[in-house]
């Protein structure tokens, strides 16, 4: 079952983890849409830099640090995600408790990890 995700903090550079969640992602046939500090292109996935009007976002998977998050509290929980996605790096209390009080559920969770084990 494919779940739209959308990658928070997305980049360009084949380094970066979130470069490599969008790789992933769509080799198992996710569709991602993503947002970065830079305008871009990972595959067929346009990186945006403003916060698009997002429809049936699954899982929001997060490559921000807590303080970089939270200009977009707000913006994350109006997408009515199933789930955030906290990687290594990005665990953020604050948000977590945002979410889980509008029952969306919140894992400190590689994306990566999870999709090559098969509990994405």
């Amino acid at each position: 079952m494919s779940k739209k995700t959308l990658v928070l903090g997305a980049s360009e550079n084949p380094e970066r983890y979130s470069n490599k969640a969008i790789l992933a992602l769509r080799r198992k046939g996710h569709p991602v849409v993503a947002i970065g500090r830079r305008k871009g292109q990972v595959l067929d996935v346009p990186i945006e830099t403003d916060m698009q009007a997002y429809k049936d976002i699954d899982t929001v998977s997060i490559y921000l640090n807590a303080g970089h998050q939270e200009m977009y509290y707000d913006y994350i929980l109006s997408l009515h995600p199933t789930r955030i996605l906290f990687n290594p790096g990005a665990e953020n209390p604050k948000l977590e408790a945002l979410a889980e009080h509008q029952s969306i559920e919140c894992l400190e969770a590689c994306t990566l990890v999870m999709l090559s084990i098969g509990t994405f």
